[in-house]
């Protein structure tokens, strides 16, 4: 596949994140995006990454939602946890780079329009009072001076209890 765009890699890698159970929509992609990246892509962009993938037949249309083919789940399998976004990207695009077109496939054209309402009820749903459960945990804070206790055996303990009866 030529050429390669950035937009394509972060709309695979947010499909995958989205359409783990079910096919996604629209609002749902771009809610992986915004967990992935911290932005949603140009809707323009996205739109064109759209078109591109499921040209190649990577993006299908399973009712009414948008979900990875084989081919492209093969590809995410490929990934490691422990790499960066950017890392995967990079990763992804290499993939991408590498794929060849397999046979015809319809092309889904996914208009700017849906894209910027899609990513409006986004940022609302973000500002609702609603939990959202696409949002990562914050981390407790933890107390600098806090060290761990120093070990102690078995024998320490008890010789300790001892002392103290």
């Amino acid at each position: 596949m030529y050429p390669v765009h950035d937009a394509d890699a972060i709309l695979l890698l947010s499909l995958s994140l989205a359409a783990k159970r079910r096919p996604a929509d629209l609002v749902e992609i771009c809610a992986a995006a915004d967990l992935l990246q911290g932005v949603i892509p140009n809707p323009a962009k996205v739109s064109d990454a759209f078109a591109r993938l499921s040209a190649y037949g990577l993006i299908l249309e399973v009712n009414g939602g948008y979900t990875l083919n084989a081919d492209a789940q093969q590809m995410m399998e490929g990934m490691r946890k422990r790499d960066t976004i950017e890392q995967r990207i990079h990763m992804l695009k290499e993939l991408l780079a590498e794929y060849h077109l397999q046979g015809e496939h319809v092309t889904l054209q996914v208009s700017d329009e849906a894209l910027s309402a899609a990513t409006l009820a986004h940022r609302a749903a973000q500002n609702s009072i609603a939990k959202n459960m696409l949002v990562p945990k914050p981390k407790p804070v933890e107390d600098p001076r806090k060290r761990p206790a120093k070990y102690q055996s078995f024998s320490a303990k008890r010789a300790a209890a001892r002392r103290k009866d």
